[in-house]
Order: C-alpha cells, then sequence, then structure tokens
C-alpha cells in the first residue's frame, strides 16, 4: 500500500523552505514522523487546522498534508553547544 505523500516527497516539501541550500531543515524519516505527531496532537488539542478541513479526516492525516502542502512550516532545531 503506497501512501501519500512519501516520507521522500515530504522530506524535499520540507526542505524547499531552507534558507541555506546545503543544511536541510529535516534529514530522516524520524524528524518527519515526530514533527507530523507533534502537529496532530496540537489539532487534537483544538489549534486551528491550516488547510481546507475535509470530513472525516483524521487528526495525523489533516498534519501530513499540512507540512506537506506548507500550511505550517517545521523551523530548524538550534544547535546544543557544550
Amino acid at each position: 500500500m503506497m501512501i501519500h505523500p512519501s516520507y521522500k516527497e515530504m522530506m524535499e516539501a520540507v526542505n524547499a523552505d531552507s534558507e541555506d541550500d546545503t543544511t536541510p531543515i529535516v534529514s530522516s524519516r524520524y524528524s518527519i514522523v515526530m514533527a507530523t505527531a507533534k502537529r496532530a496532537r496540537q489539532i487534537v488539542s483544538g489549534d486551528e487546522v491550516q488547510i481546507e478541513e475535509e470530513e472525516g479526516r483524521k487528526p495525523l492525516s489533516t498534519a501530513v498534508q499540512e507540512i506537506y502542502r506548507g500550511g505550517v512550516h517545521i523551523l530548524p532545531g538550534e544547535k546544543k553547544s557544550e
């Protein structure tokens, strides 16, 4: 079963927003999964949906579409200093 968008497509969409072409915002599937799960929790908690809502769409599916379509942006993490 294919899911759409794929992890690769999600990563490309998110990294297209990167100001610095050499440093991607996300570099792994794990990052996409964590960002999407966090956004889905925000939607469940009552945050406003940033794309057109469809009847019966679950919060996780909504979060995936928001991130993929650019309705929500993943911010690059701050580098930890020692």
